[in-house]
């Protein structure tokens, strides 16, 4: 960072895009000038212009090295990417301990969690996302990378270890689809906005059971719409590494290609779910019985056949609801593949 003021400011606009807001913000005008490093640029201004604009140089210089400082801190790094999370075994609510050594959840994985109401799915979710320490009722504790978690994932705003999308979503700012997206991918300062902007909403109506334009107001969407719109800006602007969906099953989705949606942006996905499709579509299932991990499951071959079955028959079960919506006289629909 000591080394800016010898760096062309195309070079630092190309590496720190989000520095062309800076140079903006500040009436620092570059057009034409993008090939000079900054103390060039700098020493191009005559005493007039720095007398009619209160330039301070030195002051600037040390602005801008703060200023990518910060934005990087809160957008993140490459080298902050998370590839996997452990959790170590606590006890369950009469203190016994829970019967696993260690679980390893890797980037890419879908991992299901069941077990009854009340059995302490939210509280193994709720340690994730705090990184325990041991310090919860669990006794549980969190690696990250295989090491203790940077205090970063417990305490900054602008890193959260884990995004939620729960069960009911409502809206209540007066803006278009469009709007909202932009707003997200602004925060984050995306380089192409458009594009990202137009492919999150592209994928939210591949989701969707009814479509939906830009223009539509957030406010309007269904159930099934907020939760398709809110998966996809999720999946691709979200800087949380693990992604919860609560009870997916009732959200009026095309469920296979959410989850599809979300594992490609290498995010990890935990599910707690009561609907067997999805859970056979996990690579495991925490089973959670008296707030302690029971057992960990992995998906076997004969499951994976019978999850095939469970998709012929879901397909069948979407076709009627399909049917019943458009208004249709419900007759028999043959399986097809």
């Amino acid at each position: 960072m000591a080394a800016i003021n010898n760096r062309k400011i195309s070079d630092l606009i190309f590496e720190f895009p989000f520095l062309a807001s800076f140079f903006s913000d500040n009436g620092l005008d570059i057009t034409g000038k993008e090939e000079l490093t900054l103390a060039e640029y700098f020493a191009g201004f005559d005493e007039d212009e720095i007398e009619d604009k209160a330039i301070d140089v030195d002051n600037l210089m040390f602005q801008i090295g703060e200023f990518i400082k910060q934005m990087i801190a809160f957008l993140g790094k490459e080298d902050d990417v998370v590839k996997t999370v452990t959790i170590l075994p606590g006890h369950d609510k009469s203190g016994n301990p829970e019967k696993f050594d260690d679980l390893v959840i890797r980037q890419g994985e879908i991992i299901c969690i069941v077990g009854p109401t009340g059995s302490g799915k939210s509280r193994l979710l709720g340690d994730i996302e705090w990184v325990a320490q041991g310090d919860t009722p669990t006794g549980r504790s969190v690696l990250v990378n295989d090491q203790v978690p940077d205090k970063k994932w417990r305490f900054s705003s602008a890193d959260k270890l884990v995004a939620q999308l729960s069960q009911n979503m409502n809206f209540v700012m007066d803006l278009s689809v469009y709007d909202f997206v932009e707003l997200h991918a602004e925060s984050r300062m995306v380089q192409n906005r458009e594009q990202v902007i137009k492919r999150i909403i592209n994928k939210a109506n591949s989701l969707a059971g009814e479509p939906f334009t830009p223009e539509t107001p957030i406010t309007s969407l269904s159930g099934g719409q907020s939760r398709a719109l809110m998966i996809a800006d999720t999946a691709i602007l979200s800087k949380s590494p693990i992604i919860l969906i609560d009870e997916i099953e009732n959200a009026g989705i095309d469920r296979k290609r959410a989850l599809g949606l979300l594992i490609s942006e290498d995010k990890i996905v935990l599910m707690a779910t009561h609907d067997p499709v999805l859970a056979l579509m996990g690579d495991r299932r925490i089973v959670i019985k008296n707030g302690g991990i029971h057992k960990v499951i992995e998906t076997t071959d004969e499951e994976r056949k019978i999850l095939s079955t469970l998709e012929d028959m879901d397909r069948i079960f979407l076709a009627y609801r399909t049917k019943l919506r458009q208004g249709d006289i419900i007759t028999k629909i043959e399986n097809t593949q």
